[in-house]
């Protein structure tokens, strides 16, 4: 029992290096992967005889096993845009949509949409960097610099539900077979209209104008053919999910490699610049992040300790217990929280479970330090502090507030 005590505690300590990581300056990944590494090799000394430590082995390889499906999935998904990002495909092709002018108004519902379609596509950090570059590039005031941090958090973190590609929860969740991909399509309506209505209340009183200086980089042929081919592996990921159900991961490695081989049938595979080394340039950090806070999770549910989250649902309606889940993801981080919750295995219908899914995934936005999205944001924007973003909490929980009932009455209706 001393044990277990002591696992939890090392699994607060790295929460807490989570949240502190501005103040410590000590990258989250480094503290979550030595915490969930350290944890498994206790499980390990203190295993009481041969049996205790057979069955430790049989959850952690049980655990890492769930940990490598996501993992190469990610590692897929993330080398694409890596590859595009790099090349400023993304940059040109959005310098190249927007006008020489364009009102403040206009421009605050260009970059809401931009975030949400994108982080759909791409992972939200990669996505909130993008939308962030474009804002600053704009040279705003800063009090009207805040609003557009503030709105490309929340449309990021939104965008990013109702697609496996766009935001980790909601991969695990589908991973967990909880909800199927055609289920959490239905998410992007009430995710998109709650960003319009946040959109529209931080436009008041935003009436000048802006010119955009456009920055637009030729674009070759083999880049258009490997967004092609991008675009056609999430088609392709989600109709063979439906109708053969072959797992995602396969069918991005499988997109993965086409990329590879084009790239060398157009000749541009070269030792100068290898296609292959596109993976370097992904968020590791990222990767082991997750990986930390998974070993830590399957920990915890190896000694037990999240059995207090069940007794939360029985207590609560699931309808009640996810909206508050939602809301405590504003500060513990949504992946180790979904991770503790498919862990304890809580039985709900599909209803309860796309809740859950908005939820987790914007729920974070109501605190900067709630999401990835919110700490590259604070990371990136001069002046944005805790403090300052937390002025627009009460307006995105009413947003998210209306997000969750509008998910809530749709998915009764599926």
């Amino acid at each position: 029992m001393l044990l277990h005590y002591f696992l939890i505690g090392m699994a607060f300590l790295a929460l807490a290096g989570v949240v502190f990581e501005e103040i410590t300056h000590i990258n989250k990944a480094k503290v979550t992967l030595f915490f969930g590494t350290l944890a498994w090799i206790c499980l390990f000394v203190f295993a009481q005889g041969n049996a205790d430590r057979e069955l430790i082995n049989h959850n952690l390889r049980e655990n890492l096993a769930d940990i490598s499906s996501l993992w190469l999935f990610l590692v897929a998904a993330m080398t694409f845009v890596a590859y595009l990002n790099k090349k400023g495909f993304i940059e040109s092709l959005l310098h190249r949509a927007m006008p020489d002018s364009i009102s403040e108004r206009k421009l605050l519902f260009f970059t809401a949409i931009f975030s949400f379609l994108f982080s759909s596509l791409a992972d939200n950090i990669t996505a909130t960097l993008v939308a962030i570059t474009l804002v600053l590039s704009l040279s705003l005031p800063p009090n009207k610099t805040m609003r557009f941090a503030v709105l490309v958090v929340f449309a990021v973190n939104s965008g990013g539900v109702s697609l496996i590609t766009g935001d980790v929860t909601t991969l695990m969740i589908f991973l967990a077979g909880k909800v199927s991909i055609l289920n959490l399509f239905w998410l992007s309506l009430p995710s998109f209209i709650a960003v319009m209505v946040l959109t529209s209340l931080l436009s008041i009183g935003m009436s000048g104008r802006v010119r955009i200086k456009h920055k637009v980089k030729t674009i070759r042929k083999l880049d258009y053919w490997i967004a092609i081919i991008f675009v056609s592996t999430i088609v392709f990921t989600i109709c063979a999910n439906v109708f053969f159900a072959i797992p995602p991961v396969l069918s991005f490695l499988a997109g993965l490699s086409i990329m590879f081989l084009v790239a060398h049938l157009f000749q541009d595979d070269n030792d100068q610049d290898p296609i292959l080394e596109y993976i370097r340039y992904i968020e590791f950090d990222t990767l082991l992040f997750f990986l930390g806070i998974l070993l830590l999770v399957g920990m915890l549910e190896q000694i037990h300790a999240l059995d207090f989250l069940v007794k939360l649902y029985e207590h609560l309606p699931p309808i009640y217990a996810n909206y508050i889940m939602g809301i405590t993801s504003s500060v513990v981080d949504n992946v180790p929280l979904t991770a503790a919750l498919l862990k304890t295995d809580i039985h709900m219908d599909l209803t309860s479970w796309l809740t859950l899914t908005y939820a987790v995934g914007v729920g974070g936005s109501l605190l900067v330090i709630g999401s990835a999205a919110g700490i590259v944001t604070m990371s990136k924007v001069p002046g944005l502090s805790f403090a300052r973003y937390a002025k627009y909490s009460l307006l995105l929980l009413l947003t998210y507030t209306l997000g969750y009932i509008l998910v809530l009455g749709l998915a009764y209706v599926i």
